[in-house]
């Protein structure tokens, strides 16, 4: 499965979500927008105005999510 986190550096969310990720073994590429704001702007276009941004093969959202998370962990089998 393939998941893409967009972030910044000072984002409590954030980081939130990576350990929540990684605690349940996902593998995930970060996106920093402090070192590619041109990745915002796209971001921005799709209607997301809150970090962190997350993107799957099914589905996206902004923010926090636990219940999302765990919504991948039933679709993963995890």
């Amino acid at each position: 499965m393939r998941i893409t986190i967009y972030t910044k550096e000072d984002c409590v969310q954030c980081h939130a979500t990576k350990r929540a990720m990684e605690s349940r073994g996902f593998a995930f590429e970060m996106i920093n927008l402090d070192f590619n704001p041109e990745a915002a702007d796209d971001l921005r276009a799709q209607g997301y105005r809150q970090l962190p941004v997350v993107i799957t093969e099914a589905e996206s959202w902004s923010g926090f999510r636990p219940d999302m998370i765990n919504r991948l962990c039933v679709a993963a089998g995890v």
